[in-house]
Parts: C-alpha cells; structure tokens; sequence
C-alpha cells in the first residue's frame, strides 16, 4: 500500500510561514528552509522583546522624571522616597507624561512631596 502523505496541509504550512517571511531580504522570503529559520528566529526575538520593552520603557520614564525633578533640586531616589511616604500612589508612567507634557501639574506633585 502506498505511503499517505497529508500534502495539502504541508502546502498550507508552508505557505503560512512564506507569508510571515514576505518582506525579507534575499531568500528569506522565498526559500523554504531558508524562510523558515527567519520566521521562527523572529518569534524567538518577538518573546524576549516583549520582556525588554518593559524595562526599555521604565528607564525612559526614570530618566525622564529624573529630568523633571532636577529643575527642583532634587534627585530621583529623593523623590520617589519622599512620594511614597507622603502616600502619592502615582506609577511612574504617570509622572513621566506629566514632567514632560503638563510641567505645572508636575509642580504642584513635587511642592505636594516637599
């Protein structure tokens, strides 16, 4: 009896990851092999990516509170110490947009801190 072969599933696999590769340079976009190793090296680097945006995105608002905070001569740690004692449940995406986009509310937290 000859050998059943599911071609038709193996066609549309195959397919499926050739059309996640489309827009590669050279052979990853056409050759199976090729096209294969591209794609699934890609979901590799989506999964770790996923965790570095996170810390990628908290540095940026450390950085950019920092920034705000030191107009008011004080430090970062010296800020974040003093909001949580003084009870300012403020999370620190929310203190980056406002250093940077409403400075007058931002004031008004620092002096609430002083």
């Amino acid at each position: 009896m000859p050998r059943s072969v599911n071609a038709v599933a193996s066609r549309a696999r195959r397919k499926k990851v050739l059309k996640e590769t489309k827009g590669s340079f050279g052979r990853r976009k056409n050759v199976w092999t090729v096209a294969k190793n591209s794609y699934e090296k890609g979901l590799g680097y989506a999964y770790r990516d996923r965790k570095v945006k996170k810390r990628s995105f908290r540095a940026l608002w450390i950085q950019r509170i920092n920034a705000g905070v030191r107009q008011y001569d004080m430090s970062y740690s010296e800020f974040m110490g003093k909001l949580s004692k003084k009870g300012i449940e403020l999370n620190r995406k929310v203190l980056a947009d406002l250093a940077m986009n409403n400075p007058e509310a931002f004031e008004a937290v620092v002096n609430a801190v002083k």
